[in-house]
């Protein structure tokens, strides 16, 4: 019995390893493009919101959790990008698949992105507590430009304004990642947007000339430490590479309290500086807030970024939810 499951998991651990390839593969030939700059919305709490960055995590947490993530990002600039999102996510078919749907709105400027994703993961068991996981996510996008909003809309000279006036499409999205954990660790790659980014559409709506994609691949890892029997220690990282741009690192560390209440600081290179807090009120619900001060030459103009997530939770917690709560 014991040899037949060991074929079955070398078995399993061999087409996760092919599909890792190919994943890697697509990456190399994506990032190869012409890019320009970073068009996917920013996130601080990533490691408790990674939903929103890697569609293999879906089902990772088994029971149903729902989310609810805003950030206000550069307060007192006038157009400073806002993000809005509402998810929810959840494992099926024993954990042998996961699934999991959000709702967002993200506005630059007089920039505006918002649609639907809906996101599938199938997870393996490659070990004794890891598991693997794989996930796509597929959806519609509205991008949209309210040119009122422009300053000096009016001159003459600019035939932009001439031949189109408030522009909206809707451009279908696709995503893919993959996804590793434990108890104690997990680590993740994934690209949120595979076909045209919002910044690129403008210019195909007035030229019908298709520029490139402002292609994102995010690398992240992180681990959990007892420090005593009251007090974890979580250090994490996450690595954001945008071609055409430098490459961002965050280095993070968060403190556990009891299991209850959470400090954390990062340090985003060449950005910012960032706080947390995350209080786990009941076994269900949980509340987190960071704050952002940047360093960079946009310190003299802003009040730093807020962002704010709730998550509720609703599922059988004699599972392992208890024990990966922390990512």
């Amino acid at each position: 019995m014991y040899k037949a499951e060991y074929k079955m998991l070398i078995k399993s651990a061999n087409i996760y390893l092919k599909m890792l390839y190919v994943t890697v593969l697509c990456f190399i030939g994506l990032f190869n493009s012409k890019l320009f700059a970073q068009t996917e919305p920013m996130y601080s709490q990533y490691m408790y919101n990674m939903l929103g960055v890697n569609p293999a995590y879906a089902g990772n947490r088994e029971a149903l959790s729902l989310n609810f993530f805003q950030r206000n990002q550069w307060v007192g600039i006038k157009g400073a990008p806002k993000t809005t999102s509402i998810s929810m996510d959840q494992s099926i078919k024993d954990g042998k698949l996961g699934w999991g749907i959000q709702v967002y709105d993200d506005r630059l400027g007089v920039e505006a992105a918002s649609g639907l994703n809906g996101m599938l993961s199938t997870r393996i068991q490659v070990s004794e507590k890891g598991i693997l996981s794989g996930g796509l996510s597929f959806g519609m996008m509205n991008y949209r430009i309210n040119l009122n909003d422009v300053n000096n809309r009016n001159n003459p000279n600019d035939p932009s304004f001439i031949s189109i006036d408030n522009p909206s499409k809707w451009n279908p999205s696709l995503g893919m990642g993959i996804y590793y954990n434990t108890d104690r660790f997990y680590a993740g790659l994934a690209t949120p947007s595979i076909l045209k980014a919002r910044l690129a559409s403008y210019e195909n709506m007035i030229t019908s000339i298709q520029t490139s994609n402002a292609f994102h691949l995010f690398a992240n890892a992180g681990y959990v430490f007892d420090i005593n029997e009251d007090v974890k220690l979580k250090p994490s990282t996450m690595i954001k590479m945008v071609s055409g741009a430098p490459i961002e690192t965050d280095i993070n560390l968060n403190v556990w309290l009891k299991d209850l209440l959470g400090f954390g600081a990062s340090y985003r290179t060449g950005d910012a500086f960032v706080g947390m807090v995350e209080l786990q009120a009941t076994s269900n619900l949980r509340f987190g807030y960071a704050y952002d001060m940047p360093f960079n030459p946009l310190k003299y103009f802003t009040k730093g970024s807020h962002e704010l997530i709730l998550r509720y939770e609703i599922g059988n917690f004699k599972t392992k939810i208890k024990s990966t709560r922390y990512f």
